[in-house]
């Protein structure tokens, strides 16, 4: 049989245990947060009707993954969990007690260009509240996102808020200058010029523009953001760590008012590591009822490679004792051990090779990170009692087989 060469697709990765355990100990952090503030958790299907999707995104919709499935329907992956979100809402309006609180953690696709930061396929961590036009909405879930990478051990980072209606001084060329301003920070005020000359667009415009982006023009929406920063700071996020930044604009058509990202200090390089704003719009395609929300995301797989790079990543296996294997004869006791460590919910593994040598077993456990290792040879099986060996402080102690749950920290 030929050999199939093992390769990935471009844009995607995997996982290795250790990342993956750091990973998922990340989202519990994150889960935490968001359930302390309020919010409760949503799925959504992977796969969506084509035409839900497109529409929203603006000029990033040639990034969406879409083809016909077995049934000739024309469907797509999904861009982000937003979308899915308000056709939910949408389906579902009769039912939901709002303002709706919900947050989401999963993956999302798109037929992106790999780079440092960005893959194809990656997860969202996505807090939103739907049915209240309230600013206090909008701080609420700036401020949870904030907490949540507080809980990560981030306190470097900016905070950066805007009114998308600000652009509206553009008149009819706000959604061509909307999205090149949004580019300011990646392309510089330079950058930027020459994309809105290239597109034609008059000097008074792009003097305008230029206004906007050094933060000399005199926006209608300015008080507003000023609110929305007096109530982020209520809710204990760090004055030193906001910025009214007038460029913020987010790419995504949907966005309607209050947008907001939030970059590393040390590590600007990797870009908005969360990000989101209010959406106001978005339900209302759906559905023939207005519906107001706002939403926010961290990208953990950006965030954590960014966190790598600022040593902010501690592996820690999650499973705490080794149970050595003497052989056939303490076979029958070194399963009840387990059995009963496992039942007090310590997590544990059990060397499958007999093997006499110890010295084998041990190296086992402390090349996958095991503190602890559990030994019982014929002394300790006459004695009723077990070696326990601290392997990171280098020290064993007799412990009474009964008494050996109560012995590991949980």
């Amino acid at each position: 049989m030929a050999i199939i060469e093992p390769r990935l697709l471009k844009g995607f990765r995997d996982y290795d245990p250790e990342e993956q355990s750091s990973r998922e100990a990340a989202f519990s952090k994150i889960r935490s947060v968001f359930e302390r503030f309020g919010f409760l958790p949503l799925s959504t299907p992977t796969l969506e009707y084509k035409d839900i999707l497109m529409g929203k995104i603006g000029e990033d919709e040639k990034l969406i993954y879409s083809f016909k499935d077995n049934g000739e329907r024309d469907v797509a992956m999904r861009y982000d969990l937003t979308v899915s979100l308000a056709r939910y809402i949408a389906m579902n309006q009769g039912s939901l007690t709002l303002p709706f609180k919900r947050y989401q953690i999963g993956p999302v696709w798109r037929a992106d260009n790999p780079q440092k930061g960005r893959l194809r396929e990656f997860y969202q961590c996505d807090v939103d509240v739907v049915g209240s036009d309230s600013s206090l909405a909008d701080a609420e879930v700036i401020t949870c996102l904030c907490k949540a990478l507080e809980e990560l051990g981030i306190t470097g980072y900016e905070l950066r808020i805007n009114d998308r209606r600000n652009f509206s001084v553009f008149g009819e060329n706000q959604v061509e200058v909307t999205r090149s301003i949004d580019k300011m920070n990646k392309i510089g005020m330079d950058g930027v010029t020459d994309e809105l000359q290239k597109k034609g667009l008059s000097g008074e415009v792009i003097d305008l523009a230029k206004q906007v982006m050094d933060g000399t023009a005199d926006l209608p929406n300015r008080m507003d953001l000023e609110k929305l920063q007096n109530q982020i700071v209520a809710l204990g996020v760090s004055e030193s760590n906001i910025k009214i930044d007038q460029t913020i604009a987010r790419g995504l058509d949907y966005y309607s008012s209050t947008v907001f990202e939030i970059v590393l200090k040390d590590k600007p390089e990797f870009g908005s590591i969360t990000g989101g704003g209010r959406y106001d719009s978005l339900v209302d395609q759906f559905s023939e009822k207005s519906v107001p929300a706002v939403g926010g995301s961290i990208g953990i797989d950006r965030l954590f490679d960014a966190m790598k790079e600022l040593d902010l990543i501690k592996f820690e296996n999650p499973v705490k004792v080794l149970v050595t294997n003497w052989g056939e004869e303490f076979l029958e006791t070194n399963l009840k051990i387990v059995s009963d460590l496992r039942a007090n919910n310590i997590n544990t593994e059990f060397y499958y090779e007999a093997t006499p040598k110890l010295d084998k077993q041990l190296k086992y456990a402390e090349k996958k990170g095991i503190p602890f290792a559990v030994i019982i040879g014929a002394d300790e099986m006459a004695k009723g009692e077990a070696q326990v060996k601290d392997l990171n402080a280098r020290s064993q102690q007799s412990v009474a087989l009964n008494d050996l749950a109560g012995y590991f920290p949980k």
